[in-house]
């Protein structure tokens, strides 16, 4: 089988000798914009975005319960499917911002919408008119009206739309403004994640700490229009770093290429290739002139039906105005063979997820109906629980990189690391325990309460710390490997779609969540025993059995994992392992003789 590329080796040698040139001479590679002028605005901006952000999204089920008046679960569940909702319009994000608007645009204009989702939110936390009547007692409380609703979901739905271009572009654009051809440019992008990552803590511990103790114990007003105000300092650093950005144009989709490799693929289905031999591939060579950074894939011969799409079935076939409809090229057939063989190590990271999720929801719940006091006077607000994910995370990262690799490196050089196998083995085990400890903290939080008569607990709010430090480990092994999977192994030029996926499979966990909880709520709760979710009171539901319930799920994930997902796990990391993705000019020069074997 013949890999063609449309092109005389003349001519691609040339082409390739323009292409050096034009790095050299370039403007990304003279750097009037970007490097760390640019990535200091982007920097400053990111840090208030994610302020804003997690001060709504920390308390938002507390919120919704003691301020709308909506009970426990149904709160649980709107913030569940607005979770999802969230998580999924990343994808969508993506796709606009790599098709037709550019990654700058998309940020722009998503702040924006973000900005005035929280400015809803504020208006009706300080509007009392736009609030039900208090209820203290939470038992015959005043729901909210339609028009009271509407204002909460107007600034919802403003702001997942916002999160939506905000979470697949923000690293990307960052990226962007560096040369990662160059030494300089690597260390950059390294010192920008490094920074990234280190402002995020502090913007998420300040909202953790801070806005969620001036929502609960100040003002719900005051505690939101703290993040309103960040989103503003986020919107106008953005703007006036304008000129200090480099903006890369729209280059085409990589989801509309994955799409056309399918059709095509489905229109050629009845080409054999594994009886003729002399069929020919359409290889032409990449365009340098739209990413400098682009590499070359090399072919596999994984999912084989897949090649047909790049198949020269007509000779006679104009190569420079091809038609991507009936004819694809080998490297978006490769692009979509990276995406297919990852997908079932994806499902089982999704049900990971759907532990990891439970304690920005229910969790929260449970902090709400347990004794709080600290002293004679101090009482924690419940959103401060989610501090313990972040610092389990943070410990296992510690320990991980200061003492676990530095051991495994005295034994072994070649592999200092967990490898991804293992680590995502781990998440799942662990997702496995948190959902029985949640479940086993449940009951006793349950059966104290009914005990003493009283819809607070008398244990300790310490009892829920156990569980929250598993999400937090869940969340280091596995989301951490998941992500790693989606933005390290596929393509350089899906990257950005990489991430959007991730937050799609937190979407999905999302709503699979939802649907779970609506079967629970129709099928539980008859002949006289208590429903396992409902109402207000966490004491008179089972919250423990719905724990239980998820760890079965968790369980049958151990299985599929161990005897499907990780057996495709280990073809990608031989697959990745055994061809290098390298630059197209160390491998083409040949192409039109080279043969596939």
């Amino acid at each position: 089988m013949k890999v063609v590329g449309g092109i005389e080796l003349k001519q691609q040698n040339i082409m390739n000798e323009n292409h050096a040139s034009n790095l050299s001479h370039s403007p990304s590679t003279i750097r009037r914009q970007g490097g760390w002028r640019a990535i200091r605005y982007i920097l400053a901006n990111e840090t208030f975005e994610k302020l804003a952000s997690m001060g709504l999204i920390a308390n938002l089920v507390v919120y919704m319960h003691t301020q709308y008046n909506i009970e426990t679960t149904t709160s649980a569940q709107v913030f569940t499917i607005w979770s999802g909702f969230t998580n999924f319009l990343p994808l969508v994000g993506a796709y606009v911002a790599d098709a037709y608007v550019g990654k700058y645009n998309t940020l722009l204009f998503s702040s924006i919408s973000s900005f005035l989702g929280m400015g809803f939110i504020a208006l009706g936390a300080g509007v009392p008119s736009l609030r039900p009547p208090s209820c203290p007692t939470n038992s015959d409380c005043i729901p909210p009206t339609g028009g009271q609703l509407a204002i909460l979901y107007t600034g919802l739905a403003l702001f997942a739309i916002g999160s939506g271009g905000l979470r697949p572009c923000n690293i990307a654009f960052g990226a962007d403004q560096v040369d990662v051809t160059t030494e300089t440019g690597k260390s950059q992008l390294e010192s920008f994640l490094n920074w990234w990552y280190f402002l995020f803590t502090i913007a998420l511990l300040f909202a953790l700490t801070v806005v969620v103790y001036i929502q609960t114990s100040v003002s719900w007003f005051v505690g939101f229009i703290i993040p309103t105000a960040c989103f503003a300092c986020s919107l106008t650093i953005f703007i006036l770093g304008s000129n200090t950005y480099i903006r890369t144009k729209p280059k085409g989709s990589v989801i509309s290429d994955l799409v056309k490799v399918i059709v095509v693929a489905n229109r050629k289905r009845q080409v054999d290739i594994k009886k003729d031999s002399e069929l020919s591939f359409y290889d032409p060579p990449l365009d340098y002139g739209l990413d400098p950074n682009i590499l070359k894939l090399p072919h596999t011969n994984r999912l084989r039906f897949f090649d047909k799409a790049a198949v020269i079935t007509d000779q006679s076939v104009n190569v420079k105005s091809v038609n991507n409809w009936r004819l694809c090229s080998v490297q978006q057939v490769e692009e979509l063979k990276s995406v297919l063989s990852t997908l079932p190590v994806w499902f089982a990271g999704i049900v990971c997820f759907l532990a990891m999720t439970q304690t920005n929801s229910f969790g929260i719940l449970q902090a709400l109906q347990i004794n709080k006091t600290i002293g004679p006077k101090f009482s924690v607000p419940p959103a401060w629980v989610g501090l313990v994910p972040m610092i389990s995370l943070s410990i296992w990262i510690l320990v991980y990189e200061k003492i676990v690799v530095p051991l495994k490196g005295r034994r072994n050089e070649n592999r200092s690391r967990l490898s991804m196998e293992l680590r995502l083995l781990i998440g799942v085990l662990l997702s496995i325990v948190c959902m029985v400890v949640s479940g086993l903290v449940e009951a006793h939080r349950r059966a104290a309460a009914l005990k003493h008569g009283s819809i607070e607990s008398p244990i300790k709010i310490w009892w829920l710390i156990p569980q929250f430090a598993l999400s937090g480990l869940i969340e280091a092994f596995a989301a951490v490997m998941m992500m790693e999977l989606l933005t390290s192994y596929w393509p350089p030029s899906m990257k950005t779609l990489g991430g959007a996926v991730f937050f799609l499979s937190l979407a999905i966990c999302n709503y699979f969540n939802s649907i779970l909880i609506e079967i629970i709520r129709a099928t539980t709760g008859k002949n006289g025993s208590p429903p396992w979710l409902g109402g207000n009171d966490l004491n008179k539901n089972r919250l423990d059995y719905y724990y239980y319930t998820i760890a079965v799920f968790a369980g049958l994930n151990l299985v599929y994992y161990l005897f499907i997902a990780r057996h495709y796990l280990k073809i990608e990391l031989l697959q990745r392992s055994s061809n290098k993705v390298q630059p197209e000019d160390d491998q083409m020069g040949n192409s039109d003789t080279t043969a596939h074997t």
